[in-house]
């Protein structure tokens, strides 16, 4: 697989990683089996990035992935990105040394490693991205050798702006897809100048890029994409990138014709990401080996053509944008 500089970490990654959210919780049940064998399955087709955070699961998804590389042994070779703040109350305030190191602490041992590769800043109150102290404290975190880099997770793209103009961060993690074509304007070409990695995220909002829902679909109880429909629980630009189920149905159906033959709609969508210039690594989740295998393959696709990109571009002109375009 393509593998791409992650930013500041000078570290080699695979274009395409793997979320593992899916793994911790709020996407429906998944077993310690399945989650072991999704990793094994990514990993085995070439992905060797792996973005965690301390909350999936409360630390499920960590421990799993800790387990994960203990089994495959040293030098696997692999790069752990985990993300830390969103298990207590997100008040400016929380956010300092004392938390930071707590846990650092608690997510190294999920890890079961005396460094983390990246940790981010798991979008927190946009006050957060402005302060100092927080950037000396994640500096000295460096220097002690309990993170190798730090970057950020952000839901807007002036909070990333903020972010990039920081000189040790090394990434910013933002929701960029086919129905989220914002970041495009600033944020890509603001990281790249300063050689920050993007990360993107929700490369499906949330499974609707797949192509496999229509009006029917429903999900489980436990899943974010019934109870945070309209941001009950966490900022509902997460599910659906933000987007009104209906309006998102209708948006797919336009852009279904442009998948090449042999492809899916999934791997189309993540192509796009891909090809978007200043994108490091994208990380779709999986809930079993066949979507974890399938992520991965969208990396075999050629580079889409610019008649493709332009009906992208126009499809969210015509239905999204007016949605969602100026709120995040």
């Amino acid at each position: 697989m393509q593998q791409r500089i992650l930013g500041r970490t000078g570290r080699n990654v695979s274009v395409v990683g793997l979320g593992a959210w899916q793994l911790g919780a709020d996407w429906g049940s998944v077993s310690e089996d399945d989650a072991l064998a999704v990793l094994a399955t990514a990993v085995d087709a070439g992905v060797n990035f792996v973005d965690t955070a301390d909350v999936y699961g409360d630390g499920r998804s960590e421990t799993l992935i800790g387990r994960f590389l203990r089994d495959r042994g040293p030098g696997h070779g692999i790069t752990v990105a985990t993300k830390m703040g969103r298990r207590v109350a997100q008040e400016a305030a929380n956010y300092h040394v004392d938390n930071f190191k707590a846990w650092n602490d608690r997510s190294r041992a999920n890890l079961g490693v005396d460094t983390l590769d990246l940790v981010q800043l798991h979008c927190p109150p946009t006050e957060v991205y402005a302060d100092d102290a927080v950037y000396d404290a994640l500096d000295a975190m460096v220097d002690e050798k309990r993170i190798a880099a730090y970057g950020v997770s952000v839901e807007t793209c002036d909070q990333a702006l903020t972010a990039i103009a920081r000189p040790n961060v090394a990434s910013v993690q933002i929701i960029l897809n086919a129905l989220r074509l914002k970041p495009l304007e600033r944020v890509l070409p603001a990281a790249a100048a300063a050689g920050v990695a993007i990360i993107a995220r929700v490369p499906l909002a949330s499974g609707l890029l797949s192509g496999r829902y229509d009006e029917h679909t429903t999900f489980s109880a436990d899943d974010h994409r019934t109870y945070n429909r309209h941001g009950e629980a966490f900022d509902v630009g997460e599910t659906f990138s933000g987007v009104d189920f209906a309006t998102g149905l209708a948006a797919v159906r336009r852009l279904a014709p442009l998948v090449p033959e042999g492809a899916t709609m999934a791997q189309f969508a993540l192509r796009w990401i891909i090809d978007q210039p200043g994108v490091s690594v994208v990380i779709p989740g999986a809930r079993n080996p066949e979507q974890a295998r399938a992520n991965a393959a969208a990396a075999d696709l050629p580079a889409l053509l610019p008649d493709q990109l332009r009906v992208v571009t126009e499809v969210y002109d015509d239905l999204i944008r007016p949605q969602i375009h100026d709120r995040w």
